[in-house]
């Protein structure tokens, strides 16, 4: 089974961007994420919707 959630840390991995950044990201609401048992955690399909609106402002 694929991974369904990432940390932030691990998102910034997988986005090839910082720690920082991503959750600059979150507070602007480009990037969707939840909190549970106190963790922040970013489901797979945002990192995947995330990056297909940077590809759609590039075009």
């Amino acid at each position: 089974m694929d991974q369904l959630f990432y940390r932030p840390k691990d998102a910034a991995t997988v986005l090839g961007m910082s720690r920082t950044a991503i959750f600059r990201l979150i507070k602007s609401g480009d990037l969707r994420s939840i909190k549970h048992d106190g963790y922040r955690l970013i489901p797979a399909a945002a990192l995947q919707e995330f990056a297909a609106s940077l590809e759609g402002r590039a075009a």
